[in-house]
């Protein structure tokens, strides 16, 4: 199962150099719970430098009560950012997640350009998905032996 069937798509980037209450306000209009910082390469890949979620926002800036004024988003970024390849197992992608404490991680092409980003609620959408269809194979599987019986 790779990781690349099962990211999401669409995500919010910005320039790590833009102030940090960009990140809240791209988050806040697209609903989203991270915007991933970009570089901008000159063969036109995008490249992940960092990820920013509605957690760094109010558990390192609003809580303690830091001004947010001359804050860049970068200023605020975890290093080193983890990021998994496209083509790779999305069961280790899960370990990763889980061995980093992270519930989000950017997708990456071979080449490193961005491509996605994975999320637990994309896993748990998944797994939803795939409770649904087993329980109906259960449940074809007992009236086709119900039909059997005399």
């Amino acid at each position: 199962m790779p990781v690349g069937d099962y990211c999401t798509r669409e995500v919010i980037v910005m320039d790590g150099d833009e102030p940090v209450h960009v990140a809240a306000e791209l988050m806040r209009r697209h609903h989203v719970g991270d915007v991933v910082l970009v570089e901008q390469r000159e063969d036109g890949r995008r490249v992940p430098v960092g990820i920013v979620t509605d957690r760094d926002l109010v558990v390192e800036l609003l809580a303690p009560g830091v001004a947010l004024e001359g804050l860049a988003a970068r200023d605020i970024v975890t290093d080193p950012l983890v990021r998994v390849q496209e083509g790779g197992s999305l069961f280790d992608a899960l370990e990763q997640m889980r061995a980093h404490r992270i519930r989000r991680v950017p997708v990456v092409a071979a080449d490193g350009a961005l491509v996605g980003i994975l999320t637990v609620d994309d896993v748990i959408g998944l797994l939803a998905e795939m409770a649904v269809a087993l329980g109906g194979v259960a449940e074809r599987q007992a009236d086709r032996e119900a039909r059997r019986r005399p």
